[in-house]
């Protein structure tokens, strides 16, 4: 077991994840999503039913943060910042310009990463065979170690981190506010909240 765990802390996908802002926080949200409904659900100085109805509004609001996160704010920042570095830093470079957006970019980043082999063979899948200019094509398969552009991905990094910070802060937390409670509702948990709220409460009557 201890050598999994060796295994996992060591690993190259474990890596990639650290290096990456979008992961990073993404993985963070995604086990607060599970860990604190989880956490929870085990407090037995709480009553089940208030329990499950903590649960999973914990849950919504995690998940629906996580979901704001990955497919608005992110994709707005990544891709603000990436036009950002291809109008203005790397204007003058000719071959830059034909990346049309920051995936199109990390595509690429990531088969300059590669040795030149595995490149090779990966550019020869029907995939990559219009993916890229003919110049960028012939770079990857010829020159032993492609320009990766590192200025641009530290672009992409600060806008994700910029991104992370509001995201999470402002505006995830707002949409997750105006969707958890009409997901309660509609699962029922609503429901039983306000039937629990109507119960009448015991007095201890002293003698």
């Amino acid at each position: 077991m201890v050598s999994g765990i060796t295994n996992f802390l060591t690993s190259s996908t474990l890596s990639s994840i650290s290096q990456s802002t979008t992961a990073s926080v993404s993985l963070e949200t995604g086990m607060k999503a599970l860990g604190r409904p989880a956490f929870i659900l085990v407090d037995n100085d709480i009553d089940r039913q208030t329990k499950r109805y903590a649960a999973m509004k914990e849950f919504l609001y995690q998940a629906t943060c996580l979901a704001t996160y990955m497919a608005i704010v992110i994709p707005i920042f990544k891709n603000g910042a990436f036009k950002l570095a291809k109008n203005n830093l790397l204007k003058d470079e000719k071959a830059f310009q034909n990346f049309s957006s920051a995936n199109h970019y990390l595509k690429y980043r990531k088969l300059a990463s590669m040795s030149k082999n595995d490149r090779t063979a990966t550019l020869g899948k029907d995939k990559y065979k219009n993916m890229f200019s003919e110049k960028i094509q012939n770079d990857l398969k010829n020159n032993d170690k492609p320009e990766k552009y590192n200025i641009v991905k530290g672009a992409i990094e600060f806008g994700n981190i910029v991104g992370s910070v509001l995201g999470l802060a402002i505006f995830a937390p707002q949409v997750s506010h105006l969707i958890v409670h009409p997901a309660l509702k509609f699962f029922g948990f609503e429901k039983e909240a306000d039937e629990k709220a109507a119960q009448p409460k015991s007095v201890d009557v002293k003698a």
